[in-house]
């Protein structure tokens, strides 16, 4: 039985269902209370230097930050993220399990606010934790297509890659409160899907050794059907030649006509020549 098993075994009874759904709605009900004056969304931010003088709460009110919008499309956009973000949620719970679904939430809670509090002094959000749902689902569901802009569709794996692009760039050019967050996003995925990472490297490599053999195979042309035993010479590079097996020779080897007299027969092996 594996950790992860052992761990689902006894602490599998405190999972929450349908968690997507609740980090939806409370992130819902956090944007339309800011935008109804009842709530300023920047005493949400986690702010660890904030969190050291007493304002502890900013260690869970991060979660519920909704995507930034501005403007009418903004908020078409963060309807339209909280859609896919419960989409993808539920499929990954529905195929791994409210308990691993949750710890992979937890996991990634947990890793964002360790980053963020190694540079106290700036603002951290929730944005790389629902990437890591993303790049989870993408994962598993390479062949799934996205409409994007309602028009065109695309496999979410293309998208996926620009994302990990994305990553790699601002890693390079970002600064390092950034990079930090990309690293928990990143560390993350890589706790849940390093033994899949690393079936699918030694699952290309075979591939493409096959090919490396195939084409070799390809190049050197068809499989020469008699081979000289002394000097190599085959119906391939020599057609003119009439190439003759030994009766006397263990295996009945094969001579072209210069070796099929002169040569040295190949004895058979010391045990089989034995009565």
């Amino acid at each position: 039985m594996s950790l992860l098993d052992h761990l689902e075994r006894v602490l599998g009874r405190f999972a929450v269902p349908h968690l997507s759904l609740y980090l939806v709605i409370g992130q819902a009900f956090v944007l339309l209370s800011a935008l109804l004056g009842l709530l300023d969304l920047s005493y949400l931010v986690l702010w660890p230097e904030l969190v050291r003088q007493g304002e502890w709460w900013r260690l869970f009110t991060m979660v519920f930050l909704p995507p930034t919008a501005t403007g009418m499309f903004g908020y078409v956009f963060v309807v339209f993220a909280w859609y896919l973000f419960f989409l993808m949620g539920g499929a990954l719970e529905g195929s791994w399990g409210e308990f691993r679904y949750n710890l992979f939430l937890l996991t990634g809670y947990a890793l964002t606010v360790a980053a963020a509090f190694i540079t106290p002094l700036a603002p951290t959000g929730n944005l790389f934790i629902a990437g890591s749902v993303f790049l989870a689902f993408a994962w598993l569901n390479p062949d799934f297509e996205l409409v994007v802009f309602f028009i065109l569709p695309v496999k979410i794996k293309w998208l996926a890659l620009l994302t990990w692009l994305g990553h790699a760039y601002y890693f390079v050019v970002g600064s390092w409160p950034l990079r930090l967050q990309i690293l928990a996003a990143v560390g993350n995925f890589l706790l849940f899907f390093s033994r899949d990472l690393a079936q699918a490297l030694r699952h290309g490599q075979r591939v493409m050794a096959t090919q490396t053999s195939r084409l070799a195979a390809e190049a050197a042309g068809p499989e020469a059907r008699h081979r000289c035993h002394v000097c190599g010479k085959t119906d391939q590079t020599d057609p003119q030649l009439d190439f003759r097996y030994c009766s006397k020779c263990a295996g009945d080897e094969c001579y072209c006509p210069e070796h099929i007299f002169t040569h040295e027969h190949v004895p058979a092996p010391r045990d089989a020549a034995q009565p």
